[in-house]
């Protein structure tokens, strides 16, 4: 079995801009996230926490409490517009969240209905089933479904992307095989991935890793740059993924903040934008190819 792409080196794509002129897109996605109290799933900063483990619930909850809130107040400060990773059961656990993120005009992309779950393992019924499922909840609640999907744990079967299209979803922020999206072929139609870059991701990164928070932000800021020099070439993607319940923590907030006020102040060069709006140009710029399933389109 193969990977559901093939090659295609930067230096063989059209050339292009952004919207407004701009070289480099710019996204920032905040996991928002629920966990079933003692089951499934769980991201932990304390391992081997026996049950009940109140300890790493107490943290993960700080987010949904807390974190999230100073979160979307320091990207609209910034006038940087949030796309939240949304688990749908925050909409039952935490209500007053989806109301300030619908103030602040995020996009909420489908992220599982919970973050104990994962798609590893399901049956084709079963994860059609639960794609559906999220995608029904966000319609419901914000008057459209998600254009975007992000799986929880990052996990997918071999019918993932077929499911995906066949649900609804017209894009995929797990991958990073490129600074451009890229198109991905499925039984149907295309589904776009759009760069997600796994190592600027303070869950990989800062708890994963254990790197500081002061290192996370130089990890933004350097490849904010390089990229932004690269982006005189090309139009590129950045993103940068954090979460309520780790980057909403003061002290990480304090750093990330640095390095987000080193990204505005190139707002002249930069679209501080939304992976709905990426993939609205970007199926102008290069539209979906129109070739049969297990044939790419370029990215």
């Amino acid at each position: 079995m193969s990977a559901p792409w093939s090659y295609s080196p930067i230096t063989a794509r059209p050339a292009g801009r952004w919207p407004g002129g701009k070289r480099l897109a710019v996204y920032c996605a905040v996991g928002v996230e629920e966990y079933r109290f003692g089951d499934g799933h769980t991201e932990d900063l304390l391992d081997g926490v026996e049950g009940p483990d109140l300890v790493n619930t107490s943290w993960r909850d700080y987010g949904n409490r807390v974190g999230v809130f100073r979160l979307l107040d320091r990207l609209d400060a910034l006038q940087v517009p949030p796309t939240l990773l949304w688990n749908t059961m925050v909409y039952d656990t935490a209500p007053d969240v989806a109301v300030a993120a619908r103030k602040a005009g995020a996009e909420f992309v489908g992220h599982g209905i919970s973050n104990s779950d994962s798609l590893a393992g399901l049956g084709d019924d079963e994860q059609r089933a639960y794609l559906a499922a999220v995608a029904e909840r966000i319609g419901r609640e914000e008057g459209q479904p998600p254009g975007g999907w992000s799986s929880p744990w990052l996990t997918h079967t071999p019918s993932t992307l077929d499911l995906l299209a066949g649900a609804g979803y017209d894009y995929l922020l797990d991958l990073r095989l490129d600074d451009q999206p890229a198109w991905l072929p499925t039984a149907g139609r295309p589904v776009l991935a759009i760069p997600y870059a796994l190592e600027l991701n303070d869950s990989t990164t800062q708890v994963g890793r254990r790197a500081t928070a002061g290192d996370f932000a130089d990890m933004v800021v350097d490849e904010f740059d390089e990229l932004l020099a690269a982006s005189a070439d090309a139009p590129l993607v950045m993103s940068i993924v954090v979460h309520s319940f780790i980057s909403g923590a003061p002290f990480r907030l304090r750093a990330l903040t640095r390095a987000l006020e080193h990204l505005a102040a190139r707002a002249d060069d930069v679209w501080f934008t939304q992976p709905r709006q990426i993939h609205e140009a970007w199926s102008r710029m290069l539209p979906a190819p129109s070739s049969p399933a297990g044939e790419v389109g370029r990215g």
